[in-house]
């Protein structure tokens, strides 16, 4: 299995991901072109979500080489093989994802009640939910009923898809009032990309707008793929042993080892726990140590979620903000580096010295 996986993944990490530009054109000339399917999306402004799905469609054989067209009239975007984002339909059979309509309530879970996302859907999650799975096994070049096609599959929609979703339908990630605004998302850089209220534009140069928005788009999303594929997952293998081997680390089982270094296992470190009936455990996985890249090891508490800040049993309060030989007079152990502040994470240059500040953390009461 292991030898399957590694052929898999070399061969995806040397095979470069391929997109081709949409070029939008008029629809005189799309007519003559009968062999090209046609995308249809609205016209004027345009917003991340019905980009994005423009991008994933190219990213299917059937839509490598579609044109775009960009319109309102409802004769023309029926002449159009897809429809995203405008139409006032969403109707699968008939490849319409519009979700504006005021009887629309869909989400991830609605239409596939195994998943667990209930964001209200964009054209950009629609058009994800139908054919994310699709592009996700074209571009790693393996089955669609493939765990590593799932799970990645899964993972991009919460990690990139949804905020986009949740975004063009105005739904806050808070309650209440927010501490600061986050501009630089790629909603925001997209939006950035329309014509400002004082200048003057040609609609090639909105065209020309829209498919550099197309390019952006794209290079996030196959960025995300490259992520969850070739270095999250790789990750999980890693913390399935952290977690067998615990008690060879420690007799507590408190303690984990991430001998690989510190790899994305916080996702899968959850996953796992429940999977394996550790989640209900007297006696949670507390810690983590892991090497560093300047050769010193890491303490990093774990903690109540993989997108929390908030954490199980953070390092003791007397040794935060405290470094090197401060810290070792406080901790009682030589070789000590620091404490964050927040007391989520410190560092010794000695795999040693950090499993006994695991250990002695793990005797302080809470």
């Amino acid at each position: 299995m292991q030898s399957t996986f590694r052929s898999l993944f070399y061969s995806f990490s040397r095979r470069p991901l391929s997109y081709t530009k949409c070029k939008l054109l008029p629809m005189s000339v799309e007519k003559k072109m009968n062999n090209r399917k046609i995308i249809g999306t609205h016209d004027g402004t345009f917003h991340c979500d019905e980009i994005l799905a423009c991008a994933m469609l190219k990213l299917l054989p059937q839509y490598a080489d579609a044109t775009v067209k960009r319109t309102r009239n409802p004769t023309i975007l029926d002449t159009c093989d897809i429809v995203v984002d405008v139409g006032g339909v969403f109707d699968p059979s008939a490849h319409r994802y519009d979700h504006h309509q005021r009887t629309f309530q869909e989400s991830f879970s609605s239409l596939k009640p195994e998943f667990p996302w209930v964001t209200r859907l964009s054209s950009a999650g629609l058009v994800y939910v139908h054919f994310g799975q699709e592009i996700v096994s074209q571009l790693l070049g393996i089955p669609i009923e493939s765990e590593l096609v799932q799970e990645t599959y899964k993972r991009v929609y919460e990690g990139f898809i949804e905020e986009i979703d949740a975004i063009d339908n105005g739904i806050s990630t808070h309650d209440g009032p927010a501490r600061y605004k986050i501009t630089t998302n790629l909603s925001s850089r997209i939006g950035n990309l329309n014509p400002k209220w004082n200048e003057m534009e040609t609609d090639e140069d909105v065209s020309s707008k829209f498919n550099q928005g197309m390019e952006l788009a794209k290079a996030e999303f196959l960025d995300k793929i490259n992520y969850f594929s070739k270095c999250w997952w790789p990750a999980r293998e890693l913390v399935v042993n952290a977690i067998e081997d615990r008690f060879s680390v420690d007799e507590s089982g408190q303690i984990i080892e991430l001998k690989n270094g510190g790899c994305p296992w916080k996702e899968h470190f959850f996953q796992l726990e429940k999977k394996m009936g550790l989640d209900v455990s007297d006696k949670q996985i507390l810690y983590c140590i892991f090497p560093d890249t300047s050769g010193s090891w890491r303490i990093q508490a774990v903690p109540l979620s993989s997108h929390s800040f908030d954490l199980r049993k953070a390092l003791p309060d007397q040794w935060r903000g405290l470094r090197d030989k401060e810290l070792d007079k406080m901790c009682g152990i030589d070789g000590c580096v620091f404490i964050h502040a927040s007391g989520f994470i410190g560092g010794h240059s000695t795999r040693e010295g950090a499993l006994e500040m695991g250990r002695k953390a793990l005797a302080f009461a809470n």
